[in-house]
């Protein structure tokens, strides 16, 4: 039957998303397909515009759908201090808790050798190169807890140290191994609070 086999290949496509199982991805097939055609078209277009009009930042690799994102635009934040995270979805979250007020940097990674990933092959000769402009006095690496941001994290601070900037690591109130986009704001807000100079 036609009808069930456009189901089953709407539940595929949604189940390739993180954190959809086979079975979320068959319930949202079916709500998606009980929706009103007008609200369907919506979500489609949605997700189209999201993807086409979305961008890296090119100041912060951040995502905007702007020249430059609204953190990099935004004149009230402080200018003295980066925060270096592993991707966007990273910004988001620290964000949520609204204690910092300083700009960002993000990596789009972290060095793991077992991934084929090095130093070249993530953006740390950009962070270098803003930091050489002598405005950033300190650099907060919130890169996760687990070996992977761990590494990348002292690699950071053997590079920015002689710099004559001070380098920073956001305290292990997130647990090892977990991720801060899954992080509730208290601990997230307590770890950035309790951030030690490296």
């Amino acid at each position: 039957m036609a009808g069930v086999e456009a189901i089953d290949k709407l539940s595929l496509e949604l189940s390739r998303l993180p954190g959809i199982g086979k079975k979320t991805a068959q319930r949202l097939a079916f709500h998606i397909v009980g929706m009103p055609e007008d609200k369907v078209r919506e979500l489609a277009v949605a997700i189209y515009n999201g993807k086409k009009n979305v961008h890296f930042c090119p100041v912060c690799g951040n995502y905007t759908d702007s020249d430059v994102c609204s953190v990099c635009s935004d004149t009230s934040r402080r200018r003295d201090i980066v925060c270096v995270v592993r991707d966007a979805r990273d910004v988001n979250a620290l964000e949520r808790i609204r204690e910092y007020n300083g700009l960002y940097h993000v990596l789009g990674g972290v060095i793991s050798p077992m991934d084929n990933v090095g130093p070249d092959d993530i953006r740390i000769r950009e962070l270098l190169t803003r930091l050489a402009g002598g405005e950033i006095k300190e650099v907060v690496l919130a890169t996760n807890p687990d070996v992977e941001g761990e590494a990348t994290a002292a690699y950071l601070s053997r590079l920015i140290k002689p710099m004559g900037i001070t380098v920073t690591r956001i305290a292990h109130g997130v647990p090892v191994g977990g991720e801060l986009e899954y992080t509730d704001e208290i601990t997230l807000m307590r770890a950035f609070k309790g951030r030690r100079e490296l």
